[in-house]
């Protein structure tokens, strides 16, 4: 029934993807997309989408790695997101809040990747933290790809109409649950249903009453259960609503959570 559009099933130390899964599909979260943030996790998220039914992959590389994008790496991701699991490029964007990586090398690294994602028309799925006007303005100055997915959503109410003016589908995560995000919650409720998602970020960002612990596709429950009390529907309405939304933006089959 649910679905969570955004998770690191390679990441959670001391756990293998097929055991969270488990416990995600226990949950009624029976579709999940795993995102690499440089070559080799991409790698690892290809090889547990193609292993585990119901869990897909996104490739790319995340702009605290976008040293790691060198013409030979690119080319080696674009192979690696021709395999027919691969429904995503990213998470690419731009982060200048840690500001890991220099800013020109994280723009030239997001620049490579909008591209890649067109060629490939596959959809782009974007991290931005702290730098959204320089975001959109190389989105604009490179020209969108058809599909454009924001994840762990963080903008203002702003953004959300700019996102909603362009088709943009927004993902929200467990950020939209804590106490201390009304703003986040207020552009949440001003997002059009039509292009909500849920996901976790797992194993980051744990929602309320679990913050502060390691987080699981599982919990995407929580998620949608802010959203659908801020729309004002139920918890099952939102996730058949949000999943119904991601077989839309990622171009998934009718029974993806199956396959």
């Amino acid at each position: 029934m649910y679905t969570d559009t955004h998770c690191h099933l390679e990441m959670v130390q001391g756990q293998v993807p097929h055991e969270i899964v488990s416990r995600a599909n226990a949950a009624t979260v029976d579709t999940l997309l795993t995102v690499g943030v440089d070559l080799a996790s991409s790698a690892e998220c290809v090889h547990t989408a193609s292993a585990i039914p119901g869990v897909w992959a996104v490739v790319g590389i995340h702009p605290h790695n976008a040293m790691e994008a060198t013409r030979g790496v690119l080319e080696r991701l674009t192979l690696l997101a021709r395999h027919p699991r691969v429904v995503g490029i990213g998470e690419t964007g731009l982060d200048y809040y840690r500001d890991h990586a220099p800013r020109d090398m994280q723009r030239d690294a997001f620049r490579a990747q909008i591209a890649m994602a067109k060629q490939l028309r596959k959809t782009l799925v974007i991290h931005c933290r702290d730098a959204h006007d320089d975001l959109l303005a190389v989105l604009a100055d490179e020209g969108a790809p058809e599909r454009v997915v924001f994840h762990c959503f963080s903008g203002d109410t702003d953004m959300v109409s700019h996102c909603a003016e362009q088709g943009w589908s927004m993902s929200f995560s467990g950020t939209v649950t804590f106490a201390n995000a009304p703003d986040l919650r207020a552009a949440a409720a001003k997002a059009p249903v039509e292009l909500l998602l849920t996901e976790t970020d797992s194993p980051y960002l744990s929602p309320h009453p679990l913050r502060g612990r390691t987080n699981e596709p599982a919990r995407v429950t929580y998620v949608a259960a802010t959203l659908a009390e801020l729309h004002g529907m139920s918890a099952e309405q939102m996730a058949q609503l949000t999943s119904a939304n991601a077989r839309r933006a990622f171009v998934l089959p009718a029974d993806a959570a199956a396959a």
